[in-house]
């Protein structure tokens, strides 16, 4: 997979916990802030687009949907036998 290099500023405090965890996580070695920063972002894109189409389906069920032409003109007529 190709890679690409970025430069970011982060607060000083995120940077050293996110540091000792990658290092935790995949041990201090070449690429392993790499590796901890992908997964990171890859699960907030995915959070992100969740967050999104929920807010979308919510936005819809305040809207209301629109079910076309009523078919029936009472309650009996759902239940003929």
């Amino acid at each position: 997979m190709k890679t690409k290099v970025i430069t970011i500023s982060v607060q000083e405090d995120v940077e050293e916990r996110f540091r000792k965890l990658a290092g935790a996580t995949y041990g201090r070695h070449k690429g392993y802030l790499g590796k901890a920063v992908t997964e990171a972002m890859i699960e907030w894109e995915k959070k992100k687009k969740t967050t999104d189409v929920n807010a979308r389906a919510l936005e819809m069920l305040r809207k209301g949907f629109k079910m076309g032409k009523l078919l029936t003109k009472n309650r009996s007529e759902w239940h003929e036998r």
